[in-house]
């Protein structure tokens, strides 16, 4: 009988869950409670327990409670975890394909800027040429583009297609040396454009970085790298062979176009000296704009006094030349030399200087290629070599200033 009395009974698991439970201090068990209430721990199913069946002081039920109210609402948090995941995954592949549709769109837009710039370039060197030719009056056709760039820039102001600029004294002042600079840089320009041919223009044209070195070093303090110095050197090699080998060089287009140079850089060296941080509001094309009014107003006096009233119906026709011809070669010239800068300006508001550069060299070429072939130019096969090492030089030039321009890693 005693040891019957002392032979384990159903109460058995009753004293592993004490051991369970002096293990975890924190839940305290009464053992008289438990053994006043047996049947309701049946443990052959943990999970199956309810909670109206067990004391709130049971470990068992207390536990089954808590892992019932863990369960459900994690079942409902992973459903709801997989449908955030389903939706936030959905969400960067419609921004990822908006994104590359947006891409594409500026992509195919800055092509075909580029495309009309090269374009308005190609036209307007053929066509003044042309005019040129047999107009030889430089400054009276500068006079005539930079009316026809006013009267479009005053159409575009008074029809809303660019909001007209609410410009200062002091804005004026600033913008005068720009101004006249620019007159300057494109008479040269035409000037050296009815003395020798389109593509030896170009090609001393190609000598602009080095005149922009020279006037940033002494103007701006810029001091080059050897790198950019290095640069330099095939392209006044390649200009100067192909001077040698020009079938139609003479002295007067080549200081032209060498005046040309320095007073296109000269505008670029003035506009960061002068410009101060008032006339930041003025964007590319705006500036541009109002250079072109002011380029207007200061050369036509000049070209009259110069020149005379030449561009006349009684004129042309006593020069034996078809005045509707001339004319119609004259306009659309002008029309392309207002297109292709108002063109270059919206580029350069897009890209960086150092592309803009490239694009420039690449511009060069493409006018060269084809005024070759227009005109049929002779080209001898050291003068096309000359040609090709000065732009290859001004492309090396432009990515040289890439590299250096680029800031340091931290």
């Amino acid at each position: 009988m005693s040891r019957s009395a002392l032979a384990p009974s159903p109460s058995t698991p009753f004293l592993k869950i004490r051991k369970h439970t002096n293990r975890n201090p924190i839940p305290r068990f009464n053992p008289k409670s438990l053994s006043d209430s047996p049947k309701s721990l049946d443990l052959t199913s943990i999970h199956g327990v309810s909670g109206s069946s067990c004391p709130r002081t049971s470990p068992v039920c207390s536990s089954s409670r808590f892992n019932s109210w863990i369960s459900v609402p994690s079942l409902v948090s992973d459903r709801g975890t997989k449908d955030f995941k389903v939706r936030a995954a959905a969400v960067p592949e419609s921004a990822d394909e908006s994104t590359k549709s947006n891409s594409l769109m500026q992509t195919l837009q800055l092509g075909s800027l580029f495309g009309l710039w090269y374009l308005f370039n190609i036209y307007f060197n053929i066509y003044n040429k042309q005019v040129l030719k047999v107009f030889p009056f430089p400054v009276t056709i500068t006079v005539l583009q930079f009316a026809c760039g006013t009267v479009l820039v005053m159409l575009m102001w008074t029809s809303n297609l660019y909001k007209r600029p609410k410009i200062s004294g002091s804005q004026l002042v600033a913008i005068l040396p720009l101004a006249a600079v620019h007159v300057l840089g494109n008479l040269f320009t035409n000037m050296s454009l009815g003395k020798v041919s389109v593509s030896f223009t170009h090609t001393i044209k190609a000598m602009e970085p080095f005149f922009s070195v020279v006037l940033s070093a002494m103007f701006l303090g810029e001091i080059p790298t050897l790198w950019v110095v290095s640069s330099l050197v095939p392209i006044m090699g390649g200009v100067a062979l192909a001077s040698l080998t020009e079938a139609s060089f003479n002295w007067a287009g080549f200081w032209s176009a060498m005046a040309s140079n320095l007073t296109n850089q000269s505008r670029n060296v003035l506009s960061k000296k002068f410009m101060v941080k008032k006339e930041e509001s003025l964007d590319n094309i705006t500036l541009f704009s109002i250079i072109t009014i002011m380029s207007f107003i200061m050369l036509a006096p000049v070209a009259i006094f110069m020149e005379g009233v030449k561009f006349t119906p009684s004129y042309l026709q006593s020069a034996g030349l078809n005045v509707r011809e001339v004319c119609t070669r004259s306009l659309v010239a002008a029309l392309c030399f207002h297109a292709y800068q108002q063109v270059s300006y919206m580029i350069l508001q897009r890209v960086s200087p150092v592309t803009h550069s490239v694009g420039n060299c690449v511009k060069r070429v493409v006018v060269i290629v084809t005024s070759v072939l227009f005109f049929r130019s002779p080209v001898s096969p050291v003068n096309s070599l000359g040609t090709g090492v000065a732009l290859a030089g001004v492309f090396l030039y432009s990515r040289v200033k890439g590299i250096r321009s680029k800031p340091k890693a931290a």
